[in-house]
């Protein structure tokens, strides 16, 4: 770990391998899956298919800082192969494949409202920590909230019975983000009205302070008339003269009795209409995994996701990080819990997975939300009747291929459309075909825009798009074939023949970045089964 104040980075075998780095990895367009979107056709909703680097590339520049909310999940690194995971990966790899895909995380925040939550357990936590703070900025952690996953004790276990994960709380910019306050219960602990105060409910709190100050420090005679002083090292809160005001306005608590030690009155009408968040987060609050095995044998109940988390966890969340309409990403999305949660509070989402449970979870989940008709209590609790809807999404393959012979070529799907708009990914442009103008396809910074074209482009034809060109338009050309001269008609007008231009542009033809999977993996344990209570 280097020894900068500024930045702190966590070294790892392999951290550098340029195959990471996120400026190699190809940015794929997306292909709408019509047959399996699912609900209102304008839903800006996703479901993507594929692999999660790939599809987080794939999300730029469209999504860039417009994310509000990002919770994942990824594999512990336990050293368990689940069911639907291999979550038994080297410590340094697993290093290597969460940095690239925490940059990109970083990208698609929001500059100012953004935050990422980030659910592990012991076995990373604190290399995850590292790592954060050199991603997102040491000085952009928010909290380690501590989740009580279970309420059972491994009386098996060799040394502790591990009960709680770790959620890592990041915002994109600390200072300038705003976490919610949650709802208050509706039976509020410590509030009450013992005295018949008119005010209504009100708690006692301490009327000492920590830092002393002389002016505070004098003796206070109860109703009963005990005498009382501040404790040796501290003072009361205000002075003589306030000490009084707050007598005479019933402000002051000596107990039941008149004898106890005073306390000040404060009202629940004149708090915080909400309460700030704990960093400690009891399964009665916000479920456990039992709650959340139970979901999902509710959703899919001949095939249960092995490592699921409960709705009403994500809904916390969503309390703190986010507001109505706003754009929430789970780039993890497991069995789809935080597609479902997100839906049903009215917020946008993005859920990426790469495995087959794509379809056989998190489809099946989001229609039976769209339709009104998961039956879970989360539901009952938001009174979600169904509505809206989502579109499916897989990756495009991969643009450059390798043909017979050896040389690089454009893959046969690219065609038309589809091989316009992954020019303009390539090329860093947004696809923004004009309606007035067929050679203007997508736009750059400033007044640049780009024209792809499959055909022979001419020097005539060159001349011709150039005198409409504005004084300060440029327009970058990317032909499959052009006569010579073409590059020389005009200053404003950048030619760049396809593929040849954009072959060192990123890594081609890689499918997928995934977690090494063990020769022999080792069968998950329901821990809720094996597990017995002392």
């Amino acid at each position: 770990m280097s020894n900068n104040k500024q930045k702190l980075e966590l070294t790892w075998i392999g951290k550098n391998n340029p195959e990471y780095d996120i400026a190699n990895i190809e940015p794929r367009i997306l292909e709408e899956r019509t047959d399996l979107s699912y609900g209102d056709k304008d839903s800006e909703n996703m479901i993507i298919h594929g692999d999660n680097l790939l599809a987080l590339k794939a999300l730029l520049p469209e999504f860039e800082g417009k994310v509000k909310c990002i919770y994942i999940d990824p594999p512990y690194n336990t050293g368990n192969a689940f069911e639907h995971y291999d979550d038994s990966v080297e410590h340094s790899t697993w290093l290597s494949l969460m940095k690239p895909r925490l940059e990109l995380l970083k990208i698609l925040l929001h500059p100012d409202q953004g935050s990422i939550w980030i659910s592990i357990d012991d076995d990373e936590t604190h290399y995850l920590k590292v790592l954060c703070d050199e991603v997102f900025g040491r000085g952009n952690f928010v909290a380690n909230v501590i989740w009580e996953k279970k309420h059972t004790r491994a009386n098996d276990a060799k040394w502790f019975s591990d009960n709680h994960d770790h959620i890592l709380v990041y915002a994109r910019n600390k200072f300038d983000w705003k976490r919610n306050l949650l709802p208050r219960p509706e039976e509020e602990i410590g509030y009450e009205n013992i005295d018949n105060d008119p005010r209504g409910l009100w708690a006692s709190q301490p009327m000492q302070v920590k830092t002393p100050s002389e002016k505070c420090i004098y003796e206070i005679t109860g109703p009963t008339g005990k005498k009382f002083w501040p404790p040796k090292g501290r003072s009361w809160q205000f002075g003589m003269d306030r000490y009084k005001e707050l007598v005479k306005d019933n402000r002051i608590w000596f107990g039941e009795n008149g004898s106890n030690v005073p306390r000040i009155k404060k009202f629940l009408s004149e708090v915080k209409q909400g309460i700030v968040p704990l960093t400690i987060w009891p399964r009665e609050e916000v479920g456990d995994n039992q709650e959340a095995k139970g979901e999902m044998k509710i959703i899919v109940p001949d095939d249960p996701f092995g490592t699921p988390k409960p709705e009403r966890l994500i809904k916390r969340i969503l309390d703190i990080a986010t507001k109505p309409g706003d754009l929430v990403l789970d780039s993890f999305l497991g069995s789809g819990t935080t597609s479902a949660v997100a839906q049903k509070m009215g917020r946008k989402q993005i859920g990426i997975e790469m495995g087959d449970h794509a379809y056989t979870h998190c489809k099946v989940r989001l229609d039976k939300v769209v339709d009104g008709k998961d039956g879970l209590k989360l539901s009952e609790i938001l009174d979600w009747k169904g509505g809206g809807g989502y579109k499916f999404y897989e990756l495009a393959p991969s643009f450059v291929v390798i043909d017979e012979f050896g040389n690089p070529v454009i893959d046969s799907y690219y065609n038309d459309v589809k091989l316009i708009r992954a020019m303009c990914k390539l090329t860093n442009y947004t696809f923004s075909p004009s309606s007035t103008d067929y050679w203007k396809h997508g736009k750059g910074q400033g007044n640049n825009s780009i024209y792809i074209t499959t055909q022979m482009l001419s020097v005539a034809m060159t001349q011709q798009i150039a005198s409409h060109l504005g004084k300060n338009e440029t327009l970058l050309i990317c032909p499959k074939k052009f006569e010579p001269g073409c590059e020389k008609v005009d200053a404003r007008i950048t030619i760049k023949k396809i593929p040849q231009s954009i072959l060192k542009a990123c890594q081609f033809g890689k499918k997928e970045y995934l977690l090494p999977i063990k020769e022999r993996a080792m069968e998950e344990i329901d821990e809720e089964e094996n597990e017995s209570e002392e």
